[in-house]
Protein backbone atom coordinates (compact mmCIF):
# COMPACT_ATOMS: atom_id res chain seq x y z
CA UNK A 1 0.00 0.00 0.00
CA UNK A 2 1.38 3.46 -0.85
CA UNK A 3 2.21 5.97 1.89
CA UNK A 4 -0.61 8.26 0.72
CA UNK A 5 -3.18 5.46 0.85
CA UNK A 6 -1.87 4.36 4.24
CA UNK A 7 -2.35 7.86 5.70
CA UNK A 8 -5.86 8.07 4.27
CA UNK A 9 -6.81 4.62 5.50
CA UNK A 10 -5.60 5.44 8.98
CA UNK A 11 -7.46 8.74 8.91
CA UNK A 12 -10.67 7.00 7.85
CA UNK A 13 -10.41 4.57 10.76
CA UNK A 14 -9.31 7.13 13.36
CA UNK A 15 -12.81 7.38 14.82
CA UNK A 16 -14.92 10.11 16.32
CA UNK A 17 -12.00 12.10 17.72
CA UNK A 18 -10.61 12.99 14.31
CA UNK A 19 -14.11 13.61 12.89
CA UNK A 20 -14.92 15.94 15.77
CA UNK A 21 -11.59 17.76 15.43
CA UNK A 22 -12.16 18.27 11.70
CA UNK A 23 -15.62 19.65 12.41
CA UNK A 24 -14.36 22.09 15.02
CA UNK A 25 -11.62 23.33 12.71
CA UNK A 26 -14.08 23.81 9.86
CA UNK A 27 -16.47 25.68 12.13
CA UNK A 28 -13.69 27.89 13.46
CA UNK A 29 -12.60 29.13 10.06
CA UNK A 30 -16.00 30.09 8.68
CA UNK A 31 -14.69 29.18 5.21
CA UNK A 32 -16.42 27.04 2.64
CA UNK A 33 -14.51 24.44 0.68
CA UNK A 34 -13.28 26.64 -2.17
CA UNK A 35 -11.66 25.97 -5.53
CA UNK A 36 -9.90 28.43 -7.83
CA UNK A 37 -11.67 29.38 -11.01
CA UNK A 38 -10.44 27.86 -14.26
CA UNK A 39 -8.61 29.78 -16.97
CA UNK A 40 -5.12 30.47 -15.58
CA UNK A 41 -2.08 28.83 -17.13
CA UNK A 42 -1.17 25.84 -15.00
CA UNK A 43 2.44 25.68 -13.85
CA UNK A 44 3.45 29.21 -14.83
CA UNK A 45 3.08 31.16 -11.60
CA UNK A 46 5.18 32.50 -8.74
CA UNK A 47 3.66 33.11 -5.30
CA UNK A 48 5.24 35.48 -2.77
CA UNK A 49 4.29 35.95 0.89
CA UNK A 50 4.40 39.53 2.22
CA UNK A 51 4.48 38.65 5.95
CA UNK A 52 2.97 42.08 6.67
CA UNK A 53 2.16 42.57 10.35
CA UNK A 54 -0.91 44.57 9.27
CA UNK A 55 -2.28 41.53 7.41
CA UNK A 56 -0.37 38.79 5.63
CA UNK A 57 -0.99 38.37 1.90
CA UNK A 58 0.04 36.07 -0.95
CA UNK A 59 0.89 37.93 -4.15
CA UNK A 60 0.51 35.89 -7.35
CA UNK A 61 2.54 36.55 -10.50
CA UNK A 62 2.24 35.11 -13.97
CA UNK A 63 5.53 33.78 -15.34
CA UNK A 64 6.16 34.45 -19.01
CA UNK A 65 8.06 32.18 -21.39
CA UNK A 66 11.26 34.20 -20.79
CA UNK A 67 10.90 34.10 -16.99
CA UNK A 68 9.64 37.65 -16.44
CA UNK A 69 6.88 38.16 -13.87
CA UNK A 70 3.62 40.09 -14.19
CA UNK A 71 1.26 40.79 -11.30
CA UNK A 72 -1.87 38.61 -11.43
CA UNK A 73 -3.64 39.05 -8.09
CA UNK A 74 -3.26 39.45 -4.32
CA UNK A 75 -4.91 37.19 -1.73
CA UNK A 76 -5.44 37.77 1.99
CA UNK A 77 -4.39 34.92 4.27
CA UNK A 78 -6.77 36.13 7.02
CA UNK A 79 -3.80 36.10 9.39
CA UNK A 80 -1.01 38.40 10.50
CA UNK A 81 2.64 38.37 9.54
CA UNK A 82 5.26 38.47 12.28
CA UNK A 83 8.60 40.10 12.99
CA UNK A 84 11.26 38.61 15.25
CA UNK A 85 13.14 40.98 17.52
CA UNK A 86 16.42 42.00 15.90
CA UNK A 87 15.46 41.12 12.33
CA UNK A 88 16.01 43.55 9.47
CA UNK A 89 15.59 41.94 6.04
CA UNK A 90 14.27 38.53 7.15
CA UNK A 91 11.50 38.92 9.71
CA UNK A 92 10.88 35.17 10.09
CA UNK A 93 14.55 34.07 9.97
CA UNK A 94 13.49 30.84 8.29
CA UNK A 95 13.06 28.91 5.06
CA UNK A 96 9.89 27.16 3.90
CA UNK A 97 7.30 29.59 5.31
CA UNK A 98 5.35 29.26 2.05
CA UNK A 99 5.09 25.65 0.84
CA UNK A 100 3.40 24.05 -2.17
CA UNK A 101 2.17 20.47 -2.27
CA UNK A 102 2.08 19.38 -5.90
CA UNK A 103 0.04 16.23 -5.21
CA UNK A 104 -2.86 18.04 -3.53
CA UNK A 105 -2.31 21.32 -5.42
CA UNK A 106 -2.41 23.22 -2.15
CA UNK A 107 -0.37 26.17 -0.89
CA UNK A 108 0.40 26.52 2.83
CA UNK A 109 1.33 29.88 4.38
CA UNK A 110 2.39 30.68 7.95
CA UNK A 111 0.83 33.63 9.76
CA UNK A 112 3.51 34.14 12.41
CA UNK A 113 1.81 37.12 14.05
CA UNK A 114 -1.45 35.26 14.68
CA UNK A 115 -0.08 31.73 15.23
CA UNK A 116 -2.04 30.26 12.34
CA UNK A 117 -1.57 28.54 9.00
CA UNK A 118 -3.60 29.34 5.86
CA UNK A 119 -4.42 26.66 3.30
CA UNK A 120 -5.15 27.62 -0.32
CA UNK A 121 -6.30 25.58 -3.28
CA UNK A 122 -4.16 26.40 -6.33
CA UNK A 123 -5.28 26.63 -9.95
CA UNK A 124 -2.66 28.18 -12.23
CA UNK A 125 -2.05 31.67 -10.83
CA UNK A 126 -5.30 31.64 -8.83
CA UNK A 127 -5.83 30.82 -5.17
CA UNK A 128 -8.91 29.99 -3.11
CA UNK A 129 -8.67 30.08 0.68
CA UNK A 130 -9.84 26.78 2.17
CA UNK A 131 -8.91 27.04 5.81
CA UNK A 132 -7.13 28.98 8.55
CA UNK A 133 -5.98 26.69 11.37
CA UNK A 134 -3.99 27.10 14.58
CA UNK A 135 -0.27 26.35 14.26
CA UNK A 136 -0.36 24.51 17.58
CA UNK A 137 2.26 26.80 19.08
CA UNK A 138 3.84 30.24 18.93
CA UNK A 139 5.22 32.02 15.85
CA UNK A 140 5.09 29.48 13.01
CA UNK A 141 7.95 29.90 10.52
CA UNK A 142 8.21 26.81 8.28
CA UNK A 143 6.02 24.03 6.83
CA UNK A 144 6.86 20.57 5.45
CA UNK A 145 4.47 18.34 3.49
CA UNK A 146 4.65 14.66 2.60
CA UNK A 147 1.63 12.72 1.34
CA UNK A 148 -1.17 13.32 3.89
CA UNK A 149 1.20 14.49 6.65
CA UNK A 150 1.88 18.19 7.21
CA UNK A 151 4.27 19.55 9.86
CA UNK A 152 4.53 23.13 11.08
CA UNK A 153 7.60 24.51 12.88
CA UNK A 154 6.80 26.98 15.67
CA UNK A 155 9.80 29.14 16.57
CA UNK A 156 9.04 30.65 19.99
CA UNK A 157 8.16 29.17 23.37
CA UNK A 158 11.13 26.82 23.12
CA UNK A 159 10.27 25.74 19.58
CA UNK A 160 8.13 22.79 18.52
CA UNK A 161 6.87 20.85 15.53
CA UNK A 162 3.15 20.17 15.20
CA UNK A 163 1.78 17.53 12.86
CA UNK A 164 -1.51 17.43 10.93
CA UNK A 165 -3.38 15.05 8.65
CA UNK A 166 -4.71 16.40 5.38
CA UNK A 167 -8.29 15.13 5.22
CA UNK A 168 -9.93 15.95 1.86
CA UNK A 169 -8.01 19.19 1.53
CA UNK A 170 -8.36 20.33 5.15
CA UNK A 171 -5.80 20.10 7.95
CA UNK A 172 -6.71 18.19 11.10
CA UNK A 173 -4.36 18.82 14.02
CA UNK A 174 -3.16 15.61 15.65
CA UNK A 175 -2.32 16.32 19.32
CA UNK A 176 -0.02 13.30 19.56
CA UNK A 177 2.12 14.65 16.73
CA UNK A 178 3.53 17.60 18.70
CA UNK A 179 7.21 17.52 19.66
CA UNK A 180 8.86 20.22 21.76
CA UNK A 181 12.40 21.21 20.78
CA UNK A 182 13.37 22.68 24.16
CA UNK A 183 15.38 25.57 22.70
CA UNK A 184 14.51 28.16 25.32
CA UNK A 185 13.41 30.73 22.74
CA UNK A 186 11.03 33.46 23.96
CA UNK A 187 9.35 36.50 22.45
CA UNK A 188 12.41 38.60 23.39
CA UNK A 189 14.93 36.19 21.87
CA UNK A 190 16.90 37.69 18.96
CA UNK A 191 16.10 36.26 15.56
CA UNK A 192 19.46 34.49 15.38
CA UNK A 193 18.34 32.02 18.06
CA UNK A 194 15.18 30.53 16.58
CA UNK A 195 14.88 27.29 14.57
CA UNK A 196 15.28 27.74 10.82
CA UNK A 197 13.36 25.05 8.95
CA UNK A 198 11.40 21.81 9.05
CA UNK A 199 11.78 19.44 6.07
CA UNK A 200 11.02 15.85 5.14
CA UNK A 201 13.69 13.49 3.84
CA UNK A 202 13.15 12.45 0.19
CA UNK A 203 11.54 9.13 1.18
CA UNK A 204 9.40 10.70 3.91
CA UNK A 205 10.79 8.51 6.68
CA UNK A 206 12.55 11.33 8.56
CA UNK A 207 11.74 14.89 9.59
CA UNK A 208 14.65 17.34 9.79
CA UNK A 209 14.69 20.50 11.93
CA UNK A 210 17.57 22.99 11.85
CA UNK A 211 18.27 24.86 15.09
CA UNK A 212 20.60 27.80 15.37
CA UNK A 213 22.30 30.07 17.86
CA UNK A 214 21.16 28.69 21.19
CA UNK A 215 23.87 26.71 22.98
CA UNK A 216 26.65 24.52 21.68
CA UNK A 217 24.32 21.52 21.83
CA UNK A 218 21.43 23.40 20.21
CA UNK A 219 23.34 24.51 17.11
CA UNK A 220 22.12 21.28 15.64
CA UNK A 221 20.37 19.25 13.01
CA UNK A 222 17.51 17.43 14.74
CA UNK A 223 16.12 14.32 13.04
CA UNK A 224 12.81 12.66 13.97
CA UNK A 225 11.86 9.27 12.62
CA UNK A 226 8.43 9.18 10.91
CA UNK A 227 6.43 5.96 10.93
CA UNK A 228 3.98 4.82 8.25
CA UNK A 229 1.09 6.61 9.96
CA UNK A 230 2.99 9.90 9.84
CA UNK A 231 3.72 9.97 13.59
CA UNK A 232 7.14 11.31 14.70
CA UNK A 233 9.47 9.46 17.05
CA UNK A 234 9.19 10.41 20.71
CA UNK A 235 12.52 12.23 20.62
CA UNK A 236 14.85 13.54 17.95
CA UNK A 237 18.40 12.50 17.24
CA UNK A 238 20.28 15.75 17.94
CA UNK A 239 23.30 16.14 15.68
CA UNK A 240 25.25 18.92 17.38
CA UNK A 241 27.10 21.37 15.12
CA UNK A 242 28.66 23.83 17.61
CA UNK A 243 29.16 27.28 16.12
CA UNK A 244 27.73 26.30 12.76
CA UNK A 245 24.30 27.98 13.00
CA UNK A 246 22.44 25.49 10.77
CA UNK A 247 19.76 27.59 9.07
CA UNK A 248 18.20 26.21 5.87
CA UNK A 249 18.04 22.67 4.52
CA UNK A 250 17.32 20.94 1.24
CA UNK A 251 18.46 17.86 -0.69
CA UNK A 252 20.62 17.70 -3.79
CA UNK A 253 19.82 15.64 -6.91
CA UNK A 254 21.47 12.59 -5.34
CA UNK A 255 19.56 12.89 -2.05
CA UNK A 256 22.36 14.22 0.12
CA UNK A 257 21.22 16.52 2.90
CA UNK A 258 22.38 20.09 2.19
CA UNK A 259 22.47 22.70 4.97
CA UNK A 260 23.65 26.31 5.15
CA UNK A 261 26.24 26.93 7.86
CA UNK A 262 25.56 30.58 8.66
CA UNK A 263 28.23 30.69 11.34
CA UNK A 264 31.03 29.92 8.87
CA UNK A 265 29.29 31.18 5.71
CA UNK A 266 29.38 27.79 4.02
CA UNK A 267 27.22 25.24 2.27
CA UNK A 268 27.54 21.75 3.75
CA UNK A 269 26.53 18.32 2.45
CA UNK A 270 25.75 15.41 4.76
CA UNK A 271 24.97 11.74 4.51
CA UNK A 272 21.69 11.23 6.37
CA UNK A 273 21.57 7.78 7.91
CA UNK A 274 18.54 5.65 8.77
CA UNK A 275 19.28 6.00 12.49
CA UNK A 276 18.96 9.81 12.26
CA UNK A 277 22.66 10.59 12.49
CA UNK A 278 24.39 12.73 9.88
CA UNK A 279 27.96 12.55 8.59
CA UNK A 280 29.53 15.55 6.90
CA UNK A 281 30.67 14.98 3.33
CA UNK A 282 31.86 18.43 2.27
CA UNK A 283 31.76 22.10 3.30
CA UNK A 284 32.57 24.95 0.92
CA UNK A 285 32.54 28.67 1.66
CA UNK A 286 30.20 30.97 -0.24
CA UNK A 287 32.83 33.75 0.22
CA UNK A 288 29.83 36.01 0.95
CA UNK A 289 28.19 37.45 4.07
CA UNK A 290 25.13 36.14 5.95
CA UNK A 291 24.76 32.91 3.98
CA UNK A 292 21.44 31.60 5.29
CA UNK A 293 19.16 30.21 2.55
CA UNK A 294 19.59 27.51 -0.08
CA UNK A 295 17.44 26.62 -3.10
CA UNK A 296 17.95 23.73 -5.54
CA UNK A 297 17.64 24.42 -9.28
CA UNK A 298 18.10 21.23 -11.27
CA UNK A 299 21.53 19.87 -10.35
CA UNK A 300 22.64 23.24 -8.98
CA UNK A 301 22.21 24.81 -5.56
CA UNK A 302 22.05 28.53 -4.82
CA UNK A 303 22.62 30.16 -1.44
CA UNK A 304 20.98 33.44 -0.50
CA UNK A 305 23.52 35.76 1.13
CA UNK A 306 21.76 38.67 2.85
CA UNK A 307 25.03 40.55 3.44
CA UNK A 308 26.25 40.12 -0.14
CA UNK A 309 29.89 40.70 -0.95
CA UNK A 310 29.96 40.93 -4.74
CA UNK A 311 28.88 44.58 -4.86
CA UNK A 312 28.88 46.88 -1.80
CA UNK A 313 25.40 47.57 -0.48
CA UNK A 314 23.79 44.66 -2.33
CA UNK A 315 22.94 41.05 -1.52
CA UNK A 316 24.06 38.04 -3.54
CA UNK A 317 23.39 34.50 -4.67
CA UNK A 318 26.16 31.91 -4.80
CA UNK A 319 25.91 28.91 -7.10
CA UNK A 320 27.19 25.44 -6.26
CA UNK A 321 27.32 22.13 -8.04
CA UNK A 322 27.07 18.90 -6.08
CA UNK A 323 28.66 15.73 -7.43
CA UNK A 324 27.04 12.29 -7.19
CA UNK A 325 29.16 11.73 -4.07
CA UNK A 326 28.13 15.04 -2.45
CA UNK A 327 31.30 17.00 -3.19
CA UNK A 328 30.55 20.71 -3.65
CA UNK A 329 32.07 23.22 -6.08
CA UNK A 330 31.58 26.99 -5.73
CA UNK A 331 30.49 28.34 -9.15
CA UNK A 332 30.70 32.03 -8.24
CA UNK A 333 28.37 34.72 -6.92
CA UNK A 334 25.91 37.12 -8.52
CA UNK A 335 24.79 40.44 -7.05
CA UNK A 336 21.12 40.97 -6.24
CA UNK A 337 19.04 43.73 -4.73
CA UNK A 338 19.86 44.33 -1.04
CA UNK A 339 19.01 41.75 1.61
CA UNK A 340 18.81 38.46 -0.29
CA UNK A 341 16.66 35.95 1.58
CA UNK A 342 14.43 33.04 0.46
CA UNK A 343 14.45 31.74 -3.14
CA UNK A 344 12.65 29.22 -5.35
CA UNK A 345 13.40 27.72 -8.77
CA UNK A 346 10.94 26.52 -11.39
CA UNK A 347 10.51 22.73 -11.54
CA UNK A 348 12.69 22.52 -14.69
CA UNK A 349 15.46 24.53 -12.99
CA UNK A 350 15.57 27.15 -15.75
CA UNK A 351 14.53 30.16 -13.67
CA UNK A 352 15.31 31.26 -10.13
CA UNK A 353 13.39 33.86 -8.13
CA UNK A 354 14.79 35.36 -4.94
CA UNK A 355 13.27 37.67 -2.36
CA UNK A 356 15.39 40.62 -1.34
CA UNK A 357 14.01 41.84 1.94
CA UNK A 358 15.57 45.28 2.26
CA UNK A 359 13.13 46.80 -0.25
CA UNK A 360 10.61 43.98 -0.73
CA UNK A 361 11.82 43.13 -4.23
CA UNK A 362 11.82 39.78 -6.07
CA UNK A 363 14.75 39.40 -8.48
CA UNK A 364 14.20 37.26 -11.60
CA UNK A 365 17.14 35.24 -12.95
CA UNK A 366 17.76 32.67 -15.67
CA UNK A 367 19.90 29.65 -14.78
CA UNK A 368 22.51 28.82 -17.44
CA UNK A 369 23.81 25.43 -18.50
CA UNK A 370 26.85 25.75 -16.21
CA UNK A 371 25.00 27.21 -13.23
CA UNK A 372 25.54 30.82 -14.23
CA UNK A 373 22.83 33.35 -13.41
CA UNK A 374 21.59 36.04 -15.80
CA UNK A 375 19.38 38.83 -14.52
CA UNK A 376 15.99 39.11 -16.24
CA UNK A 377 14.40 41.88 -14.18
CA UNK A 378 12.63 42.40 -10.87
CA UNK A 379 9.27 43.22 -9.32
CA UNK A 380 8.49 45.15 -6.15
CA UNK A 381 6.03 43.38 -3.86
CA UNK A 382 3.79 45.75 -1.91
CA UNK A 383 4.16 45.58 1.90
CA UNK A 384 6.86 42.89 1.65
CA UNK A 385 9.91 44.56 3.21
CA UNK A 386 11.41 41.84 5.41
CA UNK A 387 8.97 39.29 4.01
CA UNK A 388 9.91 35.65 3.48
CA UNK A 389 8.20 32.82 1.61
CA UNK A 390 8.27 32.19 -2.14
CA UNK A 391 7.17 29.34 -4.42
CA UNK A 392 7.81 29.08 -8.18
CA UNK A 393 5.68 26.77 -10.33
Amino acid sequence: MSRTRTFRALTASAGATVVLTAGLLAAGTGLAAAQPQDGARAGHAVFVQTDSTAGNQIVAYDRSANGALALANTYDTHGLGGQLTGSAVDHLASQGSLTYDRDSQELYAVNAGSNTVSVFAVGGDRLALRQVVSSGGSFPVSIAVRADAVYVLDALGGGAVQGYRNVSGRLVLVPGWNRALGLGTTASTPFTQTPGQVAFSPDGSQLIVTTKGNTASNDAIDVFGIDRSGRPSATAVVNAEPGALPFAATFDADRHLVVTDTGLGSLVTYRLRADGTVTQIDAVSSTQKATCWVAPAGRYLFTGNAGGGVTPGRGSLTGFSSSPTGTLTNLGSTATDPGTVDASATPDGRYLYTQTGANGIVDELAVGSHGTLTEIGSVTVADAIGGEGIVAL
